[in-house]
């Protein structure tokens, strides 16, 4: 017997969401291995915090494979403690980054320690706006239409890069053309309030649709 269509549009959405973590995973890889060894090379705090970043967003993605996973073992029942302790560990990924970006930066600041200017860095950084943004926007569609509080956290996460890579991509040109020592720290605390929002509000599950789901889904409970 045939599944329901609903059925097999979920299955798919499933599939898509699988597709976008695993693009993920190789992409925040690479991402990640440039930024920190050029951010390390050339002193700079934005693009070691950039690279870092990556590196939580791969394991951002390590969880929404993991909360996948466990509904397709659950065939069409969702797992709503699944769906809140991924929703809990990105929000908390979130934040990890926040706390390194206001503490590095502090340091640089009190120390007067600038950084050079890195060509590599400069070129995976430019790479990742228009990507975080295509990646972004569709781990949002299928978020919504999932219901799912951990990816469209992890979603927010790939906001939060293609930020963070703007503002990066702005220092390292003010770095090139002013050589100011203060330029890095300045810049690397662009995203900090972004990051910290975002945060708090996946770690407390405060997003329009999950909480929508979340109704939805206690309605049908009660019905049945």
């Amino acid at each position: 017997m045939p599944a329901p269509v609903h059925e097999v549009g979920r299955a798919a959405l499933i599939n898509e969401a699988f597709r976008l973590e695993w693009f993920t995973v190789a992409w925040m890889t690479a991402e990640a291995v440039i930024a920190i060894g050029s951010g390390i090379a050339a002193r700079s705090i934005s693009l070691t915090a950039f690279g870092i970043d990556s590196l939580i967003e791969l394991a951002s993605a390590c969880v929404v494979i993991w909360r996948l996973s466990v509904e397709l073992k659950r065939g069409g029942t969702f797992s709503e403690e699944s769906e809140r302790i991924a929703s809990r560990i990105t929000g908390g990924l979130l934040l990890a980054p926040a706390a390194y970006v206001a503490a590095a930066a502090g340091w640089g600041l009190w120390r007067r320690e600038g950084a050079v200017f890195s060509w590599p860095g400069l070129v995976v950084t430019g790479l990742a706006i228009p990507i975080m943004y295509l990646l972004a926007k569709r781990k949002l569609a299928v978020a919504a239409r999932l219901g799912s509080r951990a990816l469209r956290a992890d979603a927010v996460e790939a906001i939060a890069c293609g930020w963070l890579s703007f503002v990066v991509v702005l220092g390292l040109l003010a770095q090139l053309t002013l050589d100011a020592w203060w330029i890095d720290s300045v810049t690397s605390l662009g995203v900090l309030w972004f990051l910290v929002k975002e945060g708090r509000e996946a770690w407390e599950g405060r997003t329009p649709e999950g909480e929508a789901d979340a109704a939805l889904r206690r309605a049908l409970r009660a019905r049945s």
